[in-house]
């Protein structure tokens, strides 16, 4: 099979890197951190610094990384696969970074004869690990249905939903609604806790009534639990709505919640909570409300 290269091997990179290595593709790895590359070269990835040598020896590259001018460094920067991508390669970026950027990236890599698929994940780090992710893709349709088999690897739903930047737009959609959506449920929580509701009969009424939702049913469990230990982060919630909010802009669309629900990330963030699960946010409404949900710290 052929030979891919992957930058980027966080949370959700690592195991999507390992699942394509279990379905029998070469793989040549990079990320800054020493220790994630070592753990997969144990496992049979090949290993280089320099995205624009992985370009160089493979026919399509993945970019996992963070945040947007991480994206733009891979991708086109002074040493980024750009600069060794001969005409025919294939870029993924699998980030969830600025659509208008990766439309800009596109145009820069397209002079090369380089295509670009904008092909952002759902379904957090077990869907990484268990291959049953959400790929969502923008871009040429004939690029996608040649690709479309390598993102079956990390994925059980995968969507081309139109040209390059809808992958990301469809996926920016989705996270406003699950961070609004926290938010609402962290103020619930801390709502029927101040008014003597049993916080475990909290989630188990509301999960059977219409009040439920997913994001319900992966937050309330950890306030109650006092679990904060990052799966998604405070920050890259926070990194998520900056982008959301700097898109509608762009756009000329009005978005109040995901403006209003950001202060709550940022209050977050400015507690110490910024590498926490995103269900850490409850602390910030509990210490205003004077009242705590469920455990002890």
């Amino acid at each position: 099979m052929e030979k891919i290269g992957f930058v980027g091997l966080g949370k959700m990179g690592a195991p999507m890197a390992r699942n394509l290595l279990k379905a029998g593709h070469g793989l040549v790895v990079h990320d800054i951190d020493a220790r994630k590359v070592q753990e997969l070269s144990s496992h049979g990835a090949e290993v280089d610094a320099r995205p624009s040598a992985i370009a160089r020896g493979t026919s399509r590259t993945i970019c996992m990384v963070e945040t947007t001018a991480q994206a733009e460094e891979v991708i086109t920067g002074a040493d980024g696969f750009l600069h060794g991508a001969a005409p025919g390669h294939v870029v993924l970026c699998m980030s969830t970074i600025d659509p208008l950027a990766l439309r800009r990236m596109g145009g820069v890599l397209a002079e090369r004869g380089i295509a670009l698929l904008d092909a952002p994940v759902s379904g957090g780090v077990t869907g990484a690990e268990e291959g049953t992710l959400n790929v969502i893709v923008g871009g040429d349709k004939a690029t996608f249905a040649a690709c479309e088999p390598m993102f079956r690897v990390f994925g059980r739903n995968v969507f081309h939903v139109g040209p390059l930047g809808n992958g990301l737009a469809m996926k920016l959609l989705n996270n406003m609604l699950l961070q609004v959506n926290t938010v609402a449920v962290a103020e619930a929580m801390v709502f029927g806790t101040k008014a003597g509701l049993d916080p475990h009969q909290i989630i188990e009424v509301i999960g059977v009534c219409t009040g439920r939702s997913n994001a319900f049913e992966r937050s309330a469990p950890r306030m109650v639990n006092r679990d904060f230990t990052p799966a998604g982060t405070v920050d890259i919630a926070f990194k998520d709505q900056e982008l959301e909010t700097g898109f509608a802009k762009a756009l000329g669309v009005p978005i109040l919640l995901a403006n209003v629900t950001q202060q709550v990330y940022q209050m977050a963030r400015a507690a110490g909570y910024a590498k926490e699960e995103s269900a850490s946010i409850v602390k910030v409404l509990e210490r205003l409300a004077g009242v705590k949900v469920g455990g002890t710290s």
